[in-house]
């Protein structure tokens, strides 16, 4: 093969279980991230370079057709324009996700000349560490239970010039603190496992379960823990702002309602689910 194109084509005619939508999405990033090929280069049917030296294809295309993310393969994803490391330890950063930030930056860009800001269950970092680069005067904690995940999340941190303060807590069992925070953030497990059947199989086998999945028995029981949290330690007038599954929009909202918070608004997702509730103390 000595074009991109005809790479390209011979990738895409490799792949299996996918749309041809999805393959093309997917082929396009790798000779993006393996070869520097844009798509224009593809389209228009550019010679192959000879430097960077090309990956094992084969291996490539195997590793996908067991579902493997490509994110995996490639170790980054764009989040709000931003490159994130990912991989096993953390969930990939989803478009959804994007929405909650613009949320946050939308209230609190222009009116608030200092801001604490924590962000409970971080993962690879995409929140805070988003918020920490389009929200110069905030001051931003990170909270996780996992320490795999702390480390790709410092990584991004360092990665992207972003000052964060990451720590090693657990929402469930927070212990002491003495610290006030003006808006908590959190994109908790919220996929109960009676769910887990209808996940494509990238996701499945491949994303850690700690971060997606809550027994059915207590679906909400970490909005609980955030909106109890917030209670005692959210400054007078500051927000929650969490990301939920749209199974559960009103339930959501009940659960910061009846902690005494008042404005409680769910927003739906570009798809038009109910995805995000905000609730003022």
């Amino acid at each position: 093969m000595t074009t991109a194109k005809s790479l390209f084509d011979s990738l895409v005619g490799q792949l299996e279980g996918y749309r041809p939508e999805e393959a093309r999405a997917i082929v396009f990033l790798l000779l993006e991230h393996f070869l520097l090929l844009r798509r224009t280069d593809v389209v228009a049917g550019k010679p192959l370079p000879t430097n960077p030296p090309p990956p094992d294809w084969q291996e490539l295309i195997s590793r996908l057709n067991r579902h493997e993310p490509v994110q995996h393969l490639i170790g980054t994803t764009e989040f709000c324009g931003l490159e994130f490391q990912v991989s096993p330890a953390v969930l990939i950063p989803r478009p959804e996700t994007e929405e909650l930030i613009r949320l946050i930056v939308r209230d609190y860009a222009e009116t608030t000349p200092s801001l604490n800001l924590l962000d409970i269950g971080t993962g690879s970092g995409c929140i805070a560490v988003t918020l920490a680069r389009f929200l110069p005067q905030a001051s931003v904690v990170a909270w996780d239970v996992a320490e795999d995940a702390l480390e790709v999340a410092r990584q991004n941190a360092t990665t992207l010039l972003a000052e964060v303060v990451f720590e090693k807590r657990d929402i469930l069992n927070v212990g002491e603190e003495t610290r006030r925070f003006d808006c908590i953030v959190s994109n908790p497990p919220y996929v109960t496992w009676s769910e887990a059947e209808q996940m494509e199989p990238n996701v499945l086998r491949y994303e850690p379960h700690l971060a997606l999945f809550v027994e059915d028995r207590d679906p909400l029981l970490f909005y609980k823990a955030v909106a109890d949290f917030g209670r005692t330690y959210l400054n007078p007038g500051g927000a929650c702002f969490v990301e939920i599954n749209e199974r559960f929009g009103p339930q959501t909202r009940q659960v910061f309602e009846e902690r005494g918070y008042g404005n409680v608004h769910i927003f739906k997702d570009i798809h038009g689910k109910e995805r995000f509730v905000k609730a003022n103390k």
